[in-house]
């Protein structure tokens, strides 16, 4: 994946730097729209993002 900042990811249509900052704290969580451009940007599938026993 992509070495992305907060801020760079924070360019992302509706996604602030303070919103990945929650997301990072467990605060909140991305909607499924955000996971969607995140996808897109990291070049992986929706399913790929949301895969959690790859980490």
């Amino acid at each position: 994946m992509k070495g992305l900042s907060q801020e760079e990811l924070g360019k992302l249509p509706h996604i602030s730097r303070q919103t990945i900052s929650k997301w990072e704290s467990n605060q909140s969580s991305p909607d499924i729209q955000s996971c969607k451009a995140m996808a897109d940007v990291f070049g992986i599938s929706l399913e790929e993002l949301l895969d959690e026993r790859k980490k």
